[in-house]
């Protein structure tokens, strides 16, 4: 149940004008990532959770602390390590001596915006304790369901180089995450920029300090979501989505396509970028946007295919120009 009334809530244009300032907000601290940015809050009015995959050094952490300041959202991070327990993510029973009591300690995951740092480094076991969490929002304890905070939001980092003392995630964790988002290593420019900055004294600690504000808050993003599920798809858009779906099904490249869930996601997605853009209605341009940050985790090559270079991002530019676009 909502906690805003409709008079309390902005505009869709207000929510949609701060949302598009925190682009602005995020850039003050890091440079050169607006289609992350973009990733971020697609997952957010999805009500989602984003995978974000790139080699270290790129300010994963710092932009996921980024946009939870302009947000003015709470945000934790979890260092998953191989010792991690579940506990230490959910929260854990305690024993209260003065009331003679077993009470519940709530974990870092009783939070807005949860930054899962390196989630492939934990163990399937504590890996697991997140599902839960990221379809239901909410936390069993003992047989008592503990809703979590609203908005709620996994993001979660993982290092493609290092493969040493990691754990795959299962397909079943990978297809919670709504987005799977790659950051690439800057260009040139943004790169001296960010150089620029640190010599003159930017402190990633001091997100304030550099100026970033809060451009928008829940009432915001709760507007927008509002606004999101108004979005109209048309049949033939509808067809298209499924059309998608279905040849990577059929790729003689991938022992596994895109499931229905898949096709749920990405028709959420690109409602969502129709939104952010200005529009109350979805076209194939806008799935084809979203078309490979939602589907790029929820297929899996052949081992052959992998011998032979092949990608999930070129597996899905090839479906992309094979299917045919309705108009």
């Amino acid at each position: 149940m909502s906690a805003f009334t409709p008079e309390a809530l902005p505009s869709a244009e207000a929510a949609r004008s701060a949302l598009t300032d925190l682009r602005r907000e995020v850039a003050k601290a890091v440079v050169g990532q607006d289609e992350t940015v973009t990733g971020l809050v697609v997952a957010l009015l999805c009500r989602g959770h984003v995978l974000l995959e790139g080699v270290p050094g790129v300010a994963k952490t710092l932009l996921v602390r980024t946009v939870a300041a302009a947000l003015s959202l709470d945000n934790k991070r979890v260092q998953f390590t191989p010792d991690l327990m579940p506990g230490d993510v959910t929260g854990s029973l305690v024993y209260d001596q003065n009331t003679a009591k077993f009470e519940f300690l709530k974990g870092p995951v009783f939070t807005n915006l949860l930054l899962a740092d390196e989630i492939n480094r934990t163990p399937p076991k504590t890996q697991a304790s997140l599902l839960e969490a990221m379809e239901e929002h909410q936390v069993t304890v003992e047989g008592r369901p503990v809703a979590l905070p609203e908005p709620f939001m996994v993001a979660a980092t993982q290092n493609p180089v290092e493969y040493e003392g990691t754990y795959p995630l299962p397909e079943a964790q990978l297809d919670r995450f709504l987005l799977k988002v790659t950051i690439p290593l800057p260009e040139r420019a943004a790169e001296v920029d960010m150089l620029g900055r640190h010599a003159e004294g930017f402190d990633p600690g001091d997100l304030a300090g550099a100026g970033v504000r809060a451009v928008a808050g829940a009432a915001e993003l709760h507007a927008a979501r509002l606004a999101v599920e108004r979005v109209r798809v048309a049949p033939e858009v509808l067809g298209y989505i499924v059309d998608l779906c279905r040849a990577t099904r059929m790729s003689p490249s991938l022992q596994l396509g895109a499931s229905p869930r898949g096709a749920t996601a990405l028709l959420r997605t690109s409602r969502a970028w129709a939104w952010l853009t200005g529009r109350d209605y979805v076209t194939p341009d806008d799935v084809k946007a979203l078309a490979k940050g939602t589907l790029r985790h929820r297929i899996s090559l052949r081992p052959e295919a992998e011998l032979e270079g092949a990608t999930s991002d070129g597996i899905l530019d090839g479906v992309l120009a094979s299917v045919p676009v309705p108009r």
